[in-house]
């Protein structure tokens, strides 16, 4: 399926706000730009402290990978395709940010740091600033952003390929998609979904258009998402260039459609996906979220993606405020 590449133009609308887990209901109106927990905190200095952020790592603590493990304890740590880097053009703020590198090979090769929750969720933010190297090429198999999920992993080992069921787990994950070498790389901006819903053994694509991969002509727009279902322009974003990003994964009632994932680039909503059913059980609830550049089959080239500045809390987080001079 081909998508046209839509230039990014970061527009606000007025300020709410800041939405915390109470306030977010099936369809409530979500904040955008300056308004979240960062706001309070320029550089994000001391936004560990603020009672809604529940983790924070700008990589500062970190001068090899080894030290990772003081935060993350979890993921998988290929110590030899992750670096701390220091260079200027590949950290966000501060002295250091996070490498994960994939070399040019036909094996599998998965670059993960995770976050066990020792208090299991029904609503988690993250956000956390990324960047494509310049060349980066890939086509099919690929997870390269952020994690949120719930009883996905079992004793540390995913569970790919097992459908959710609505008891056993969900996943949502915000990434690219290039399904295509005619598509621009790194590919459109979507969220990689597990739910009980789902039609295949993989996790759907759900793109903020309302297409959803595979069969899209059966469960596109109102089909998946509800009557109430806003349809905005697919994105591809730039290589070599730092985003912001940030999503949110409201667990569902159990019983109701009242599931919620949305998405912010830069600050600016550019997915909002209702009408979620994603467990039918009480106690499903999320119990991780992490950070990935996972690669099929690299035969093009190597790889490398940089991530810096991650805040996961309860409520709004919005871009890093800059430190007053």
């Amino acid at each position: 399926m081909r998508f046209q590449v839509i230039a990014v133009v970061l527009l606000f609308a007025p300020p709410y706000q800041v939405a915390r887990a109470e306030e977010i209901t099936g369809d409530s109106p979500l904040p955008q730009g300056d308004v979240g927990v960062a706001s309070k905190y320029p550089g994000d200095a001391g936004i560990e402290k603020d009672p809604a952020v529940v983790f924070h790592d700008d990589f500062e603590a970190s001068a090899k990978p080894a030290d990772l493990s003081a935060k993350w304890d979890a993921g998988v740590f290929q110590e030899r395709c992750i670096r701390i880097a220091e260079e200027p053009e590949n950290r966000h703020s501060g002295k250091r940010a996070l490498e994960f590198r994939v070399p040019k090979q036909r094996e599998e090769l998965s670059n993960a740091v995770a976050k066990q929750l020792k208090e299991e969720r029904e609503i988690l933010f993250l956000r956390w600033y990324a960047k494509f190297d310049g060349g980066f090429d890939q086509v099919g198999s690929s997870h390269n952003g952020a994690t949120i999920c719930a009883h996905y992993f079992v004793n540390g080992q995913a569970t790919p390929g097992v459908p959710a069921d609505g008891k056993n787990k969900f996943l949502a994950c915000y990434e690219n998609w290039r399904g295509e070498t005619e598509t621009t790389s790194p590919g459109h901006l979507n969220i990689y979904c597990y739910h009980p819903e789902q039609k295949d053994r993989w996790g759907d694509h759900f793109f903020p258009s309302g297409t959803v991969l595979p069969f899209s002509y059966e469960r596109s727009g109102e089909k998946t998402f509800g009557k109430k279902f806003v349809a905005r322009p697919d994105i591809i974003p730039q290589l070599d260039r730092w985003y912001c990003r940030e999503f949110m994964l409201k667990a569902n009632t159990v019983g109701k459609r009242d599931g919620r994932i949305a998405c912010w680039l830069d600050g600016k909503l550019i997915a909002d996906f209702p009408n979620l059913r994603l467990r039918d059980i009480e106690s499903l609830k999320i119990d991780r979220f992490g950070l990935d550049l996972h690669i099929g089959s690299n035969t093009a080239r190597e790889n490398k993606e940089w991530f810096d500045d991650v805040v996961a809390a309860t409520a709004y987080i919005g871009p890093m405020a800059e430190k007053k001079k």
